[in-house]
């Protein structure tokens, strides 16, 4: 079963007196463990999608499945919980806490949560999260102690400290360097591999789209190519 399905979705902005159409019918589906890339440019909808997928906006029309489970008819609380509990956030711009240090800023979803984990557990998977990272030297600094790729990569261990089985990433290598971007790439790569957690991009980086085990490509709201390689890294194709 598709861990996310995404259902002939339409999503429609009011501009002025006229509706723009920013996503104008999309289907595909996503399983446990891709690494997918959702490219296109800018204004082609990829951000707008990753958005409805990670349930911070709603379709004008059609449906996102998570886990199985229709999302259009949920309560706010139930997105809430499914946004915390299943899905990890990285943005471009870290969204790191500045009065916190590392260990701090990763651990702070998990004092949002309702799951209640002991002290010890949570501090061995913090500090594993951090040694994952490449960050144990600099677990007691505060964001403004980081460059943009340590700040990354809080960010990352951030995404993941509630075990989610699925991270959304928009455009998480946009505010780096290319060398640091690569760095990025491997690093959330090697996570795929190592815990089976699906990625998922929102992406203008070539980087990302190279090491995708799954591509779909948008051009003006629609799929223009939706590519997925299989074990023997061959293309199976659809084009829709």
């Amino acid at each position: 079963m598709a861990i996310i399905e995404v259902r002939d979705v339409k999503k429609t902005y009011p501009l002025g007196k006229v509706e723009v159409q920013a996503v104008k019918g999309v289907s595909f589906s996503i399983e446990k463990g891709d690494f997918i890339s959702i490219a296109g440019p800018s204004g082609s909808g990829k951000s707008t999608i990753l958005n409805m997928i990670g349930l911070i906006d709603k379709p004008s029309s059609g449906e996102v499945l998570i886990e199985g489970r229709p999302t259009s008819g949920l309560s706010d609380k139930e997105l809430t919980r499914l946004r915390h509990e299943v899905l990890g956030f990285i943005f471009q711009s870290f969204n790191l806490i500045p009065v916190l240090n590392v260990w701090e800023n990763i651990e702070f979803p998990l004092l949002l949560g309702k799951t209640k984990v002991s002290a010890t557990e949570k501090k061995e998977w913090i500090d594993w999260l951090i040694d994952e990272v490449s960050l144990s030297e600099w677990r007691t600094h505060k964001p403004n102690e980081l460059s943009g790729g340590q700040r990354q990569r809080v960010a990352i261990a951030r995404a993941l400290v509630t075990k989610p089985g699925i991270v959304l990433a928009d455009e998480p290598t946009a505010n780096l360097d290319s060398s640091t971007g690569e760095q990025i790439i491997e690093l959330m790569k090697k996570i795929n591999r190592e815990l089976s957690t699906t990625f998922i991009f929102s992406t203008h980086d070539a980087k990302i789209v190279e090491v995708a085990d799954h591509i779909i490509r948008l051009k003006d709201g629609l799929i223009v190519e939706n590519k997925r390689l299989n074990g023997a890294g061959s293309p199976d194709q659809v084009r829709e």
